[in-house]
């Protein structure tokens, strides 16, 4: 979190101030990361850190940082700037975060994927306390770690290609160039001349009444018991499609379902992030927010996960025993899935006890 902007004189500055000093804080940090990102982005593949950890690389870790929260205060505190520069700038800020975040998925996949493997082959030997996993000496798992492992290293190389090329391009320059312009003047608009306590939390309020609303949408209750094991059983046809009998489901109908049951939780994650910038920018204390969003990195990337392991089993020519192994894999990740939902709706209760519920509900 960020020094909280509103604290020192929220009764008498002005919204584009507070955005102001805010946006200048991020994009200095913006522009300071940059260079130093670009050098470990040239260094070698899975150089670039996670996304979601505090950890890795300096550089291209508070370059993204950066690069979240003005894009979150762009879209949250929109109104308050002129529309067709705020608008722009997001783009090219998804733009960047999209790029910067290939590689760093795909090491924490194969990180996530490797482990999940091992830990089920685990023969329980060496005082191991856990004992056999259930795929332990199955003469598919060496084959079906080989194939994951070769499949997620090519798919890296890639991505790190991808992001040597862009970061070179006139387009991060330009992008560079308007994070410039927010060191010096935002373009705000008039309206941004009322008092920040008044014009910012109205303006969060819509983030938040957003995040309450597509929250309300969740299947909460079927992840009301921790590690669903029946969960796919459960998953329906996508909105406005009819059902299709499982005898005669495809593997793209299996796919759709589940992307379909994945979708609204993992717009909630983007909008559990918004909501927590929104707090820093205003000055309020996030921490349960802090929490979710956590709980929903993981979520999406133990189904991002199951997506890759589902891929792999379609690869031609591979053995039934491999293909078993995949599959295990497969709903060892979506049983991740359903922990990371459990989890979230045992937090979710709890926040509107912390005060911001009632700029929601304003």
């Amino acid at each position: 979190m960020t020094d909280a902007p509103m604290t020192a004189s929220a009764s008498t500055a002005t919204a584009g101030e507070v955005l102001s000093r805010y946006l200048t804080e991020q994009a200095g940090l913006f522009l300071r990361a940059l260079p130093q990102a670009v050098g470990e982005a040239g260094a070698r593949p899975g150089a670039l850190p996670s996304l979601n950890s505090t950890g890795g690389s300096a550089g291209t870790g508070e370059l993204l940082r950066a690069v979240r929260r003005v894009g979150g205060a762009l879209h949250t505190f929109g109104a308050l700037f002129e529309p067709g520069w705020a608008h722009e700038s997001r783009t090219e800020l998804r733009w960047l975060l999209g790029l910067l975040a290939q590689e760093p998925a795909f090491l924490r996949r194969s990180t996530r994927l490797l482990s999940a493997l091992d830990t089920l082959s685990a023969t329980g030997q060496g005082g191991e306390p856990r004992g056999p996993g259930m795929l332990a000496g199955h003469p598919g798992a060496p084959k079906a770690r080989a194939l994951l492992d070769r499949q997620l290293t090519l798919a890296r190389t890639r991505a790190h290609s991808s992001v040597l090329q862009e970061l070179r391009s006139s387009r991060l320059h330009a992008l560079a160039d308007r994070m410039t312009l927010l060191v010096g003047e935002a373009p705000l608009q008039a309206s941004a001349g009322g008092r920040a306590g008044e014009l910012l939390p109205v303006q969060a309020a819509v983030a938040f009444g957003a995040l309450g609303q597509l929250v309300q949408g969740l299947p909460l209750h079927r992840a009301a018991t921790a590690y669903q094991g029946d969960a796919l059983h459960r998953l329906g046809a996508p909105v406005g499609e009819a059902s299709v009998p499982a005898q005669g489901r495809t593997a793209g109908d299996a796919d759709g379902a589940l992307a379909a049951d994945d979708s609204p939780w993992h717009r909630v994650r983007v909008l559990v992030k918004r909501a927590r910038y929104a707090l820093e920018v205003c000055g309020r204390p996030g921490l349960e927010l802090d929490v979710l969003d956590q709980v929903l990195d993981r979520h999406q990337e133990a189904a991002d996960a199951a997506v890759t392991v589902a891929t792999a089993a379609r690869t031609p020519r591979i053995t039934p025993a491999t293909a078993y192994v995949l599959g295990v894999v497969h709903a060892d990740q979506r049983l991740e899935v359903e922990a990371a939902r459990y989890a979230f709706g045992q937090q979710w209760p709890t926040l509107p006890h912390h005060g911001w519920h009632e700029w929601a509900s304003a």
